[in-house]
Parts: structure tokens; sequence; C-alpha cells
């Protein structure tokens, strides 16, 4: 696998090594000793997928406290634009955020460390989207901003006659909003 690290500390590209034949290809997604090497120490305990059409944006999100999480994530269908955005407060890079599409042809994944929201805009017809999470989900913990946050400035490259978000996204808070202290 190439790790390739980005413009925000800790946020990494992760490519694999693709092995194709006639019958196809193989390659490993995952591999603790290589991630270990690399940076990312981390133990998944949680898999989710969810599929969605074009046009639908997911996020901002995180978990806060003792329940933040990290993140692995990767398209097995489709293709995404995958957004994470810095929010700890002392880093050099609060409200920057990285941008990656990620597709079932290019293979990559992006890994998200804690202190970050997350979010993905389906950019094909239909995306079924994978990630491994580092600690499990809880409602209580919930936290998010909203896609459009002007102090953010994401191009989620859908037009806005096109988006598809929940109503629980598009009442989201701002930049400002994100706690201080919270990880």
């Amino acid at each position: 696998m190439n790790f390739i690290k980005t413009d925000i500390d800790g946020v990494i590209i992760i490519e694999p090594k693709i092995f194709t034949d006639n019958r196809g290809y193989f390659f490993e997604s995952y591999n603790a000793a290589e991630f270990i090497a690399n940076g990312i120490p981390n133990t998944f305990v949680q898999d989710n997928q969810s599929k969605s059409c074009y046009g639908v944006i997911r996020g901002l999100h995180c978990q806060l406290g003792e329940h933040a999480q990290a993140k692995l994530v990767r398209v097995l269908q489709g293709c995404v634009l995958d957004v994470a955005v810095d929010i700890r407060r002392t880093s050099p890079t609060f409200g920057k955020h990285v941008a990656v599409e990620l597709s079932a042809e290019n293979q990559r994944q992006l890994f998200i460390p804690r202190g970050f929201l997350h979010g993905f805009s389906v950019l094909s017809d239909t995306a079924i989207f994978a990630y491994k999470c580092d600690n499990f989900y809880c409602k209580e913990s919930e936290f998010g901003i909203r896609y459009d946050d002007p102090e953010i400035g994401i191009d989620w490259r859908i037009p806005a006659d096109k988006i598809i978000t929940s109503d629980k996204d598009r009442i989201a808070k701002g930049l400002k909003d994100v706690p201080d202290n919270w990880m």
C-alpha cells in the first residue's frame, strides 16, 4: 500500500497495490502491521456501510468526547467526494479541510483521525460507501456542522438544486459552534 500524507496532519490517503489478471483483481485493503508502520495504530471496532444516490451529501459529522472516532473510509461502488474537516481548536489547520475523490475504480481509502468532521457527496448515479471506526457509535455524542458552512467553503461538486441531504444536516450548526476542549 502507498500511504500519502495530506496538507492536514493525520489525514492520510491510502492507495492499494492492485493485482489484475483475466479473472479480475485482488488487493489488500487493510493490514494492521502496514497501517501501524505508517502512523495509523488505531484498532477498528465497528464497520458501517451506506448506499446513496447522486446528489446526496452526508455530513459533516463526528462524535465528541470519549466517543470520538477515527475512520477508515472507502467506496465499494460508484464515486464520492470525501471530506475531512479539522475541528481541533488548538490545531494550526482548525477549520481547514481535505477533499479526496474515492471510487470503486481508484480503490483509494482515506484515514480520518479523531478530531475531524467527516462527510461525502455522491458524484455517481449511486455509491456504496463503507467505513471502519475505532470507537462505537453513541447517539448522545453526535455533533455536526452544516455541509455548506461558508467558513469552511467546501465545493461538494454538486449543483445546489441537485443536493439531497437530511433535515438534521440542513439545520446543523456552524464552525463557530465547535465546543472548546471537546476531545
